[in-house]
């Protein structure tokens, strides 16, 4: 990206929206790129916000993660969909209360928009990633969502990579468990959920032509950005393959073996000015 302080003076303001796990690093490890371009967005004045559907930790604990790396990043570069799901429901509730299933992340944003957590009579029922979910709170909550308790998904992404090609039980897969023994449905917040999405776009202060969403996963990133109407970046680095694009009824508008294709000063400004439909880029 060498001649971009020439070529940004002719294109209208523009931000990214980007995913992180699959897209800029591969557990605790950058994929070969990712910090020089995420590095050179700083550099060079754009705007951009990490995405992640995990709620298990908090911003700070990302940025952490993120600057060990080498990324140039700070606790506001991130936003988490435990982040997203905090303020939703403080936009539908101030000071309520919840019965939460998750970790510190969770329990940490709803503590800062004012939320109780309590072990009876909440008003939402809210699930987030866990590693040590119990039978016994998962029964709890089943008994709070019959007696009227609404239930909230901080995503409901069925599985969640772990590194070495493992995976864990993801947040939508406990929450299937729930809807299906109380009979109510969740709702969630997280991607390719519009109220996630929207907020991050409001965050960067950018209009809908303005933002450029960068994911790995077609039935969130790619699903949630388009449906918004953002310009939509599949990286193949992370968990969708070329051949799983048959598959879907939608395609994005660029698809990248990584983002180190777009240190390519001619690529990066055809996503910027979306000058094609859709591009493979080799």
């Amino acid at each position: 990206m060498k001649n971009l302080e020439i070529k940004t003076k002719i294109v209208e303001k523009k931000g990214f929206l980007i995913d992180m796990d699959g897209v800029i690093y591969h557990g605790s490890q950058p994929i070969p790129g990712a910090v020089e371009f995420i590095n050179s967005l700083r550099d060079n004045g754009y705007p951009f916000l990490f995405l992640t559907n995990n709620s298990q930790r908090t911003s700070r604990d990302v940025c952490y993660k993120l600057r060990k790396m080498g990324f140039n990043v700070n606790d506001e570069d991130i936003f988490t969909c435990a982040m997203a799901t905090a303020r939703y429901l403080a936009s539908r509730k101030e000071n309520g209360t919840a019965y939460v299933i998750g970790e510190g992340g969770l329990l940490t944003e709803l503590h800062n928009v004012g939320y109780s957590i309590v072990d009876d009579n909440p008003d939402y029922v809210v699930i987030g990633e866990g590693r040590t979910i119990m039978l016994e709170s998962v029964d709890k909550a089943i008994n709070m969502i019959m007696n009227g308790a609404k239930l909230i998904a901080t995503n409901l992404d069925a599985n969640c990579p772990v590194g070495n090609g493992k995976y864990r039980a993801g947040c939508g897969a406990f929450v299937s468990m729930l809807e299906f023994a109380t009979g109510k449905q969740a709702f969630s917040v997280g991607k390719p959920s519009p109220v996630m999405m929207r907020m991050a776009r409001k965050a960067l202060d950018l209009a809908t032509d303005e933002t450029i969403m960068i994911g790995d996963t077609m039935g969130t990133d790619i699903l949630g950005a388009g449906s918004m109407g953002f310009t939509t970046v599949l990286t193949l680095s992370g968990v969708t393959q070329e051949e799983d694009l048959d598959k879907y009824g939608y395609t994005p508008d660029f698809i990248i073996k990584s983002v180190k294709d777009l240190l390519n000063d001619d690529l990066f400004f055809e996503v910027l000015e979306k000058k094609h439909n859709v591009l493979t880029y080799a």
